[in-house]
């Protein structure tokens, strides 16, 4: 059996699985909104969004130090190895390269989570207390009718 074979069949088997499992999702009877089951398999809370968000704030600031550390030393023994007539030059002077390139990807990663949830949790909350105050002002003016 040729390699696409033996992958498109084990790609068949894990897609049926999948299948089964969307399927048969455990829980109680279904409610409004569940498929499956009772309860909601995903929730979260301001503090755990909070949470996720500071990591990836503290990874951000760490990778913007940490991860350009040795990019001078090695920017400087690619140089040296490269006077000297070295092919390895020319080869780290490459993997310096592409290393300082995948750290700035990683930082704007980084950035995008942490600043993305930071939007999600001021604008959810700004949400909240427009509803808050389009159901106090409605229920104020049902008595005042």
């Amino acid at each position: 059996m040729s390699f696409d074979e033996e992958w498109l069949a084990a790609r068949a088997v894990a897609d049926s699985n999948a299948a089964m499992r969307l399927n048969q999702a455990p829980g109680g009877p279904p409610g409004p909104g569940s498929p499956g089951g009772g309860a909601p398999d995903l929730a979260l809370d301001q503090d755990q969004i909070g949470a996720i968000g500071s990591e990836a704030y503290k990874l951000h600031t760490r990778l913007q130090t940490d991860g350009k550390h040795a990019s001078t030393a090695s920017g400087e023994a690619a140089a040296a190895l490269i006077r000297e007539g070295f092919a390895s030059g020319a080869a780290l002077a490459k993997a310096n390269t592409l290393w300082e390139g995948q750290v700035k990807t990683l930082v704007a990663a980084c950035a995008n989570i942490s600043n993305g949830l930071n939007y999600s949790l001021s604008s959810h909350a700004k949400d909240e207390q427009q509803l808050h105050a389009d159901f106090t002002a409605s229920a104020i003016d049902t008595y005042l009718k």
